[in-house]
């Protein structure tokens, strides 16, 4: 139907609105299938390191019309037309990272974390430069180095570990960094349950005559309220994801305190503006801004009350989840946690994959993950990463999980491993414990989407 120019004005609501109605009408199997979706985290109970759920306003934001615009460039020095309300979103964006982390300079169009991570290589090093990470069998990124990933590919990557007891070895990672002296160590980790202690990076990053980039992406939140330290002034670059922990869309910003006007020798920009032509023109087009206002959502809730008190929450769940595990003889790697992570190894035959697919299947999803000393490939691997963030949503207390452990353990009590890849399950006894998972669930339901 052709329009009868007296359209009523339009709003954000309005198109949300629309939108609904013509899925509905138009695509039923899509709406189904996304119905389906919000109905399976509600009934699962998600204790996966790596993700939370992102808040309705920052959902609502990410749906925006501002995913019609072009924005190739930064606010004010755009190489398209149109972009008044893009460049006000994107400011937005970055008062807010900046104020959330204290931050001197906040860019916030990369796409992902990793995304940043490349973007900050792209800026400060050059193809077969030597890189320092940490190793991904003690619980660096992929980006952080390994070989099968551009980290890897394109640069001289050298790994360090953890201690026997699973802490960083810095006495290693100071000689490995003397001895190679690499252009830029990475600090941070995907699976480490401790605190990174960003000063001494630094000292040894200063000593190699090293550039260090932090990637904060699975303790955020933890930073910016101070209950972790933080890396930005300690670190020259800092990278974070924000889904992990800050509650907003899968994004990724990169950062810089006290360093961020800094000269390197033979570049005339600062490392501020280096880092930005990292991003554009080096590694990416236009950025997503209607991703960019989810982000400028998920920070305005990091700069809240409330999300201090989900952060107090994530700590008080991950100690109680360690302590039940150690409680029930189960290694937890470093023997507690001062995040959200809790690292297990598993005992016996059991594997990572055989128990990620068996709680999946009973209705509780967590991920397999190597540990120090692994033998097994990283497909099967002997242990498992848990984080508390879903659970500090949902607001499950101490005594939640500890019966959220118990259900976990009685699940792997009752699985016989046949290979490293195939198991049974006593009296094929899912379809019982996938109830009591949903019954913790309905006790528990995610608070983001209730209150």
């Amino acid at each position: 139907m052709m329009p009868d120019g007296n359209q009523e004005l339009m709003t954000q609501g309005s198109l949300y609105r629309k939108g609904l109605d013509d899925l509905e009408q138009h695509d039923p199997d899509l709406k189904g299938m996304l119905d389906a979706e919000v109905q399976r985290q509600h009934r699962t109970l998600s204790l996966v390191a790596s993700c939370c759920a992102v808040i309705p306003r920052s959902l609502v934001a990410a749906s925006s019309a501002l995913v019609n615009v072009t924005a190739e460039g930064i606010p004010g020095r755009r190489y398209h037309a149109g972009c008044l309300y893009v460049d006000q979103v994107e400011r937005l964006a970055i008062e807010r990272a900046k104020k959330a982390f204290g931050a001197e300079y906040a860019g916030v169009q990369s796409h992902s974390a990793s995304s940043a991570n490349y973007q900050v290589f792209s800026a400060l090093l050059e193809q077969g430069d030597t890189i320092l990470g940490m190793a991904l069998d003690h619980g660096g990124h992929l980006t952080h180095g390994s070989p099968i990933t551009f980290s890897g590919i394109n640069y001289n990557a050298i790994g360090y570990g953890t201690t026997t007891d699973g802490t960083i070895d810095y006495n290693e990672v100071r000689e490995l960094a003397l001895k190679h002296r690499p252009k830029l160590i990475i600090c941070g980790a995907t699976a480490y349950s401790r605190t990174v202690d960003f000063d001494r990076f630094r000292e040894i990053a200063d000593e190699a005559g090293a550039l260090l980039m932090a990637d904060i992406s699975h303790i955020a939140g933890l930073v910016a309220t101070g209950r972790l330290p933080s890396p930005i002034n300690a670190a020259h670059v800092t990278t974070t994801c924000t889904h992990k922990q800050l509650a907003g869309p899968r994004g990724g910003l990169i950062m810089s305190g006290r360093d961020a006007g800094m000269k390197l020798p033979g570049k005339k920009l600062p490392l501020s503006g280096l880092l930005e032509q990292g991003v554009f023109p080096k590694m990416q087009g236009a950025p997503a801004v209607n991703v960019i206002a989810a982000k400028a959502a998920a920070l305005g809730y990091v700069l809240s009350p409330e999300f201090d008190a989900y952060m107090e929450r994530i700590r008080i769940a991950a100690d109680a989840v360690a302590t039940e595990f150690v409680a029930r003889g189960y290694e937890v790697i470093g023997g507690q946690t001062v995040n959200h992570t809790v690292l297990i190894r598993l005992a016996g035959d059991m594997t990572g994959q055989i128990a990620e697919e068996t709680l999946e299947e009973c209705g509780i999803l967590v991920n397999k993950n190597r540990v120090p000393g692994e033998t097994r490939s990283a497909f099967v691997t002997s242990g498992l990463r848990i984080g508390s963030g879903s659970l500090a949503q949902r607001f499950v207390d101490v005594e939640g999980c500890a019966d959220v452990v118990a259900l976990v353990c009685e699940i792997l009590d009752s699985v016989t491993p046949i290979t490293d890849t195939t198991y049974t399950l006593a009296n094929n006894a899912s379809n019982t414990f996938r109830e009591r998972a949903e019954r913790l669930c309905r006790k528990y339901p995610i608070s983001t989407y209730t209150s």
